[in-house]
């Protein structure tokens, strides 16, 4: 979903980092605080932003200006919430300009909103939906995390459409041909993904169960009921 930089015109450009700047602040106080807090979970914060650096870097072919890769980003969302997520994104998505050419400055802000807010948010409160019922919680993780994902790409087209004439297409029909040809690789990336990220989830209520208790991700009887304890 990487908009690829001078896609956007200037005006949009600003519009979108305008928007992301207040949740990239909150996030950043929010990160700070995690740490002076909770040092036992810095492990597992590195291992949510490596996973959305390695995830996000695996791009595919896709609308002009932009291309397709999984997010990496429901699973922090679980873990750490939806604003530390987001500066992990932003500090993810800032690498990935300066050093792999993969989006860009004047574009950060939009693929800010779309990768590191608007997909962590939904698959947070998608979690928060499905945490306390009795579904399996590695469904929810994979629930969350795909959704994050697609949702991602939603937006994405959203940000295409609105930097775009649409001409005889008009608004809807130019953001539905955006979704329409983002659907093609990235539904099946975001099933992928979301199976990976439970999976990824599993291995570590199985090293930690303790940890995932007291962050209050799940609760003690949902792991051994996902144990079949």
């Amino acid at each position: 979903m990487h908009v690829m930089e001078g896609f956007l015109p200037p005006l949009w450009a600003a519009i979108w980092w305008i928007i992301s700047l207040p949740f990239i602040i909150y996030g950043f106080v929010q990160l700070k605080k995690l740490i002076i807090e909770n040092k036992d979970a810095l492990p597992l914060l590195g291992i949510c932003g490596a996973l959305i650096f390695i995830l996000s870097a695996l791009k595919l072919p896709s609308v002009t200006g932009s291309c397709s890769h999984p997010t990496g980003t429901g699973l922090s969302a679980i873990v750490f919430g939806p604003f530390v997520t987001t500066i992990i994104g932003f500090i993810v998505l800032l690498f990935q300009a300066l050093f792999l050419a993969h989006g860009g400055l004047s574009t950060l802000g939009a693929n800010t909103f779309s990768m590191a807010i608007c997909g962590p948010f939904l698959g947070y409160y998608v979690y928060r939906a499905l945490r306390d019922t009795k579904l399996n919680m590695y469904i929810t993780v994979f629930i969350a995390v795909a959704l994050a994902d697609l949702f991602t790409y939603v937006i994405t087209a959203l940000e295409l459409t609105l930097a775009v004439p649409a001409g005889d297409l008009g608004f809807g029909g130019l953001f539905a041909t955006f979704l329409g040809v983002f659907a093609i690789t990235q539904i099946p990336l975001a099933i992928l993904e979301g199976a990976v990220l439970a999976l990824v989830f599993k291995y570590i209520v199985d090293i930690k169960p303790d940890i995932i208790v007291r962050m209050k991700i799940f609760s003690e009887e949902k792991i051994k009921a996902a144990r079949g304890e």
